[in-house]
């Protein structure tokens, strides 16, 4: 028996602000979306064509407050080739929020504060 790693999903507060912000921080786009029939949910799935990992984003109609991260001590890797542009446009996007200069990583957190780790291709 074997598993391969299909998404990670993160519940999103406004889908269209966090779609915009994968699209301009990560070039991430919407790969498919399924939307309940009384329009309680919409989940959109996004992706690359680096790989065929999605990230799904849900978007749940009668959320009415911010989502519990606890200690944001979780994240979602991404590896890039281009480290310095990378990081200049975050740095312009104002949505890094933690560098690790020794271990030349960065995290960069979407609107709903959830960490993403940004990582030279070595």
């Amino acid at each position: 028996m074997s598993f391969k790693m299909v998404h990670e999903n993160y519940n999103v507060l406004d889908l269209q602000k966090s779609l915009d912000f994968y699209e301009k921080a990560l070039g991430l786009t919407e790969k498919r979306r399924i939307e309940a029939p009384d329009g309680s949910f919409t989940i959109v799935y996004i992706g690359n064509d680096k790989t065929d990992f999605v990230m799904e984003l849900t978007y749940l109609r009668d959320m009415d407050r911010p989502y519990n991260l606890g200690d944001c001590e979780f994240h979602l890797g991404f590896e890039t080739e281009d480290f310095e542009a990378a990081h200049a446009l975050h740095e312009e996007m104002g949505c890094i929020c933690f560098e690790n200069k020794e271990m030349g990583i960065y995290f960069i957190s979407d609107p709903d504060g959830y960490w993403l780790e940004i990582i030279p291709a070595r």
